[in-house]
């Protein structure tokens, strides 16, 4: 007999979910709406909801499911307790045994940058290793680390939040953590334009960049054609993060950093930038970590999901 099991990836304006069969093939993709009004909760009836339709459309039972995991954008603890997922109003509470209690079925969370990671390694970038950290460069810089295939979690499930590795003294502007002179502040897509703003202030070197308008897309497509002041901005750039991730392998001494989000659709180009950097900075150990790019985009948080509950 056949068995399924269910991956969802929560996000602050939307939820992804995918259907998939015990092998780890997708069998069906859909979204909801993420409704946050009210602390967010209707977001675990809306996601019980959905995916009971889902069965009755497919005609699979109770019995046929192995479980559901799920990514939510916060610290998640090994019992499912999350910590504060701020974009959703959650405060702290076990979503493992409040969905169950919904589904009358298993159920297991994570953090979505984590669980993203566990999906780069089963079915992405990652596969093949063991050892790796995931790197998602969007609006801000997520990171999930897995050692000898697990999860690293740690105490209260804020492990891998690498963004916020203090990387600059100095630094007059607060990041969104309230901290001050954090690598999302400058690896981040709104990070590149941070720094591309300040070297615009500065330079008086010809640009194709504007000020008013610049986005990171626009750095790195300058970049491709040779424009000395978008070189010096990911130069820079490439300093900032190659940094992070060489102390971030003097701890976890991954094989292979996977690189995502948004700015990763940069190419190879991006890794080149980093790698210099991360040589010039890293403990001899863990210099010949390879780099990659990763290759699931908005379905890893699905796949990573769905690999919570298939263990």
């Amino acid at each position: 007999m056949s068995q399924y099991c269910f991956g969802v990836d929560v996000g602050g304006t939307t939820i992804k979910l995918g259907l998939f069969n015990e092998s780890g093939t997708v069998l069906d993709k859909w979204e909801i709406k993420t409704r946050t009004k009210n602390n967010g909760k209707g977001i675990l009836p809306d996601v019980a909801e959905t995916i009971k339709e889902k069965m009755e459309e497919k005609s699979i039972t109770k019995e046929d499911v192995i479980g559901v995991g799920m990514g939510v954008p916060g610290p998640v603890d090994k019992k499912g307790i999350v910590y504060n997922c701020v974009n959703l109003g959650w405060g702290q509470f076990n979503v493992n045994e409040t969905l169950s209690e919904l589904l009358d079925m298993p159920v297991k969370c994570g953090n979505d940058a984590n669980v993203a990671a566990l999906g780069e390694m089963w079915k992405g970038g990652g596969q093949g290793y063991k050892n790796l950290v995931v790197v998602t460069l969007g609006t801000g810089v997520g990171g999930g680390i897995i050692v000898d295939g697990e999860i690293l979690t740690g105490a209260t499930g804020a492990g891998g939040e690498i963004g916020h590795i203090h990387i600059q003294d100095g630094e007059l502007e607060p990041c969104g953590c309230g901290n001050y002179g954090c690598l999302e502040q400058y690896a981040s897509a709104t990070g590149i334009v941070r720094l591309a703003k300040r070297e615009l202030d500065r330079t008086d070197k010809v640009t194709v960049l504007k000020k008013e308008t610049v986005t990171a897309k626009d750095v790195w497509d300058a970049v491709k054609f040779g424009d000395e002041v978008a070189v010096e901005i990911v130069e820079r750039f490439g300093k900032y993060l190659g940094k992070g991730l060489a102390a971030i392998a003097a701890v976890v001494n991954p094989e292979v950093f996977v690189i995502g989000g948004g700015v990763s659709k940069a190419g190879k180009v991006l890794i080149d930038y980093i790698q210099e950097s991360y040589r010039e900075y890293v403990f001899h150990g863990s210099r010949n970590a390879k780099f990659e790019l990763a290759t699931l985009e908005n379905d890893a948080g699905i796949f990573g999901a769905a690999k919570l509950v298939l263990e």
